[in-house]
């Protein structure tokens, strides 16, 4: 097969077929038997070929533009996975370090307990992300996206992570640093994850002692009795490492999730873009999350009780999942309204630093 045969066909000097030579090409059929194609991005120049290779070429690019759409409709019916981590595999070293089970989560953005501009702002982050590998790598940086939720207990980071899974067609990888023993671990499961994941981390500032180093309220000293081995070994520089260091970048279109109850436990190394980009306040409920909630539970839109109710939730300490399961416990909106109206009474004011 000549030079102008193989180009034609999408085949570079070793005769490797390279789909993307057909991606951006464009064809003029010149006469009955001729037709006219670039013959590659330096040479700049033409070639006639003859009818049947012609043929060859339509018969090869079809093929590759049906192989495109069977992994894009692939990927949208895909069941979603969540992974946690394989003990034995753990412990021994060997074998698939992660199990799975089917991810049937049915939070999605328009479920979730959120003010709408915030809801907005994350999903055109994602969309953002998911859209510019090209630009991560010509900028010199992997391309990965770091998010911290930090709030109170039962204000929906789960159904978040859930949400943005859901939302990007992710799998989730539920990573539980107090199963692991050293940082060399931390590398395996880095490049045994796939692409395309959300990689969680939840309650970090309980998962080992990782908290400001620089704080002066640090917990108890481990006792140097204790078994080397029952002693969790990952290290703040390990974990440093496993976010933004040379390792992070094994793997392409990676999203790493950290969730908190308290932000200021955090060493500020964490913190910083590059390993935590996006930092979610999850706050307690707000007018807005009210009414989600309250379309979700009850099915309504307005009702009397709703102005009382948001004058409430602006001066009360009262989480999404209060207000949910208050939701639950009856389905006449009347009722149930009355009941959280009752429920907001008992609970205290809103501090200012949790207005912020």
């Amino acid at each position: 097969m000549n030079k102008s045969s193989k180009t034609l066909m999408g085949l570079n000097s070793n005769g490797n077929w390279s789909p993307n030579r057909f991606k951006t090409s464009t064809f003029q059929l010149q006469d009955r038997n001729c037709i006219v194609a670039p013959l590659s991005p330096r040479s700049g120049t033409t070639n006639c070929i003859s009818t049947e290779s012609t043929r060859t070429w339509f018969y090869l690019n079809t093929c590759h533009m049906l192989w495109e759409k069977a992994k894009e409709v692939k990927e949208e019916q895909k069941t979603l996975k969540l992974f946690t981590l394989k003990g034995r595999a753990m412990r021994h070293g060997g074998g698939d370090m992660w199990q799975s089970v089917n991810l049937d989560h049915p939070a999605t953005f328009d479920t979730l307990a959120m003010d709408l501009n915030v809801k907005q702002a994350i999903m055109g982050d994602l969309d953002l992300f998911v859209q510019r590998k090209d630009f991560y790598r010509k900028v010199g940086k992997a391309w990965k996206r770091g998010y911290l939720l930090f709030g109170p207990p039962g204000t929906g980071k789960s159904s978040l992570i859930a949400a943005m899974a859901n939302y990007l067609n992710f799998d989730i990888y539920d990573l539980e640093l107090t199963d692991l023993r050293r940082n060399s671990e931390l590398r395996k499961l880095l490049v045994s994850t796939a692409n395309r994941s959300i990689l969680v981390v939840e309650d970090i500032d309980c998962s080992l002692e990782l908290q400001d180093r620089l704080s002066k309220n640090k917990g108890p000293t481990p006792n140097p009795d204790q078994f080397e081995y029952q002693r969790p070994q990952v290290t703040l520089s390990g974990l440093l490492n496993f976010i933004d260091g040379l390792w992070s970048s094994c793997g392409d279109e990676r999203i790493i999730v950290f969730t908190t109850n308290h932000r200021d436990r955090l060493d500020p190394a964490l913190l910083r873009p590059g390993r935590m980009d996006v930092h979610i306040h999850m706050s307690y409920c707000t007018p807005c999350g009210f009414k989600t909630l309250a379309f979700n539970y009850l099915g309504i839109t307005e009702h009397p009780l709703f102005v009382k109710i948001e004058e409430s939730i602006e001066r009360k300490n009262i989480t999404p999942a209060e207000v949910g399961e208050q939701m639950l416990k009856n389905e006449d909106p009347e009722t149930a309204l009355t009941g959280l109206i009752e429920l907001l009474r008992e609970k205290g004011e809103t501090s200012e630093y949790e207005k912020q």
